[in-house]
């Protein structure tokens, strides 16, 4: 018997059921890094639906303010998520917010054990692995919900709900960027954990495996044919400029590099905002001016962007054709200021242009622009990813506490198909060619 939800092994929900709880939907959450605390803080929102029962993550500080935080006694909080493996079921649904790499094993393990699934992006780091997590979801008859969390915002909702209803005729083409910002990109790309394709993954999968997965599901047709370009240009030792340190505390250009770790982990020490989430990560959770210190002195994240181990590249370009013939371009890039992703949508009567909040709608016939702000509170467009965080833990818990699988739209086949233009733009843009699906 679980102490926690008082069920028996065999009373835990699965895959396949339709009938709706009389108890709360709970979730061990695997790696208590952003992704995975943000989703476990969205848990105690909804205390009649959802309940987080248990935690992995190896780091001892995070594991035990996530514990405080949740109220998870010493007996379901673990410093490895492999621990979970060694006990009954504890839980309905893993939170599976590990390393990329470690997706298919954890995925795959729990998927056995009966846990459903709500597994953070990319799904995997290969086309194999993600192969083998569908397999084990599909047989164990558990539900998987991949963290596509642009497919459940008012934004998204409301721009499909245009174009099905015809507001710029048949659409044509598309065309999508994503600002990645040059500190987020330094930070996260360059000395940060997806720097190196080895221990992580290519920068399109890492980054923008959901840019490509929302044009897939904007246009609601098969890719047929894929093309891609994109190299590491800047972030390389030939670009240093003269008299630049091997560590940004040390280097006399400080004050006038664009990419100086002590100049923006200290104003996000000292002026907060954005700068403050990636402060919050290069210091390990620790706010103070002698943690900054010490993670640009002796840490990864105070490394020169010249001289640090990366090697995903910098700017990509990714061509789609759909079955159909609609075409797409996505173009995803370190070299701009952090903003929200950017969109124009051509049509045979008219175009959209969107922001991730405001869509423009202009007609060809009446020559006037049409402007809806899907805001639901007046917030930017990046904050919590313009709802989508919230709108798709809330769409996963309905689905499973009321016995609506139907909510979760981002599930095993069609993050799976998404997932496989992913792989074929980096075999086009490796092997120089254009590679049909």
């Amino acid at each position: 018997m679980n102490p926690i939800t008082g069920c028996a092994p065999d009373q835990f929900i699965n895959g396949a059921s339709t009938a709706p709880m009389d108890r709360p939907l709970t979730f061990a959450v695997l790696g208590a890094g952003a992704r995975g605390s943000a989703y476990a803080d969205l848990a105690l929102k909804r205390p009649g639906q959802a309940e987080v029962v248990a935690v992995a993550e190896p780091r001892e500080k995070v594991r035990a303010a996530f514990a405080a935080r949740h109220g998870l006694g010493p007996e379901f909080c673990f410093a490895d998520w492999r621990q979970l493996l060694d006990r009954p079921r504890i839980a309905d649904v893993a939170v599976v917010a590990v390393q990329d790499a470690e997706h298919r094993e954890a995925a795959v393990a729990l998927a056995e054990l009966g846990y459903q699934l709500l597994l953070e992006k990319p799904m995997a780091t290969t086309e194999e692995d993600c192969d083998a997590i569908a397999e084990a979801a599909r047989r164990g008859g558990v539900a998987l919900a991949l963290c596509h969390v642009m497919r459940y915002t008012p934004y998204t909702v409301k721009l499909k709900e245009l174009l099905q209803a015809g507001a710029v005729g048949d659409v044509v083409s598309l065309e999508h960027l994503e600002p990645i910002g040059y500190y987020h990109f330094a930070h996260s790309f360059v000395r940060g954990n997806w720097r190196r394709e080895d221990e992580s993954s290519p920068l399109l999968l890492a980054k923008s495996c959901h840019d490509i997965d929302w044009i897939c599901d904007l246009v609601g047709q098969r890719v047929s044919r894929v093309s891609s370009f994109g190299s590491l240009t800047h972030f390389r030792a030939e670009a240093a400029p003269e008299g630049a340190t091997d560590r940004c505390v040390t280097c006399p250009l400080q004050d006038t590099c664009a990419y100086s770790a002590a100049t923006v982990y200290r104003e996000g020490l000292r002026k907060g905002g954005t700068k403050q989430y990636f402060t919050h990560i290069a210091a390990a959770g620790e706010l103070t001016e002698s943690a900054v210190t010490a993670a640009l002195t002796d840490g990864p994240y105070g490394r020169c962007v010249y001289r640090s181990d990366n090697d995903v590249v910098d700017h990509q370009v990714v061509g789609l054709e759909f079955e159909g013939g609609v075409t797409a371009s996505f173009t995803l890039t370190a070299f701009t200021p952090l903003e929200n992703r950017h969109t124009k949508i051509f049509g045979t009567r008219g175009q959209i242009t969107g922001d991730g909040r405001h869509i423009e709608v202009y007609d060809f016939r009446s020559e006037t622009r049409t402007i809806h702000d899907t805001s639901l509170d007046g917030s930017a467009a990046a904050e919590g990813h313009a709802g989508g965080d919230e709108a798709m833990f809330n769409a996963f818990v309905d689905a499973l506490h009321s016995g609506r699988p139907d909510l979760i739209v981002s599930g095993i086949e069609t993050s799976l198909a998404s997932h496989r233009v992913v792989f074929a733009a980096e075999r086009a843009r490796k092997n120089r060619t254009v590679v049909e699906l």
